[in-house]
C-alpha cells in the first residue's frame, strides 16, 4: 500500500530517533525479524539494491538488534500507527532507567534473536544482555515472568523450565 503525498521521515530527539515510513506494513511489526522482508515497491527495492544501498537478504533488522544488544541499549520499538510504520531507536540506557515495557520489549526481541540464531534464551542470556550480574539474577527472572504474562514469549519445554524460552510464534 502507497500512501500519497508521504516519505519517509527521520526526526531525531536528545533521548531517541524515530523513523516513519507511510504505508501500511506487509508483516506484522512483531514478526519483523524472522520473517522474509516483503517490498512494498519493488523497483525501488530492486535499484537500491543494484546500487548497494540495501541487501537483499532481509538481516537489516538482525544486525541492529545485535548491535543494540551488545551495547545493552533499550530494544527499538516497532510500531504500526495508523498508515505508517514507526521505528524508535533508544540512546543508551542502563537497565535500572528502562521502564518496565521497555524490559519486555528488549526481553522478546532477545528471545527472537536467540530463536532464529538456532539458541534459546535463557535467564543468564538475559542477564547478559541486560548487563545484570549473577548475583542479581532475580532481575532478569523478572523480566521473564512479565514477557511470559504478555504471551510474547513461551517455555521451549513446560515440563522443563529450565530449557529456556521461545518466542511466542516459534
Amino acid at each position: 500500500m502507497t500512501v500519497t503525498g508521504a516519505g519517509p521521515q527521520i526526526e531525531m530527539f536528545s533521548d531517541r530517533i524515530e523513523i516513519t515510513n507511510p504505508g501500511t506494513p506487509l508483516v506484522d511489526p512483531k514478526r519483523f525479524l524472522d520473517l522474509p522482508p516483503k517490498s512494498r515497491n519493488e523497483a525501488l527495492a530492486s535499484a537500491m539494491r543494484r546500487m548497494g544501498l540495501c541487501e537483499e537478504q532481509g538481516s537489516g533488522i538482525d544486525k541492529v538488534l545485535v548491535a543494540i544488544e551488545l551495547h545493552q541499549m533499550p530494544a527499538p520499538d516497532f510500531r504500526h500507527e495508523n498508515d505508517s510504520v514507526r521505528v524508535v531507536l533508544y540512546a543508551p540506557r542502563r537497565f535500572a532507567k528502562m521502564t518496565p515495557s521497555e524490559r519486555i520489549r528488549a526481553c522478546y526481541l532477545h528471545t527472537a534473536l536467540k530463536w532464529v540464531n538456532g539458541e534459546r534464551m535463557k535467564n543468564g542470556t538475559l542477564c547478559e544482555r541486560f548487563g545484570i550480574s549473577s548475583k542479581n539474577a532475580a532481575q532478569a527472572s523478572i523480566v521473564i515472568r512479565q514477557t511470559l504474562d504478555q504471551n510474547l514469549i513461551k517455555h521451549a519445554d513446560p515440563e522443563h523450565p529450565r530449557a529456556g524460552y521461545l518466542p511466542f510464534w516459534a
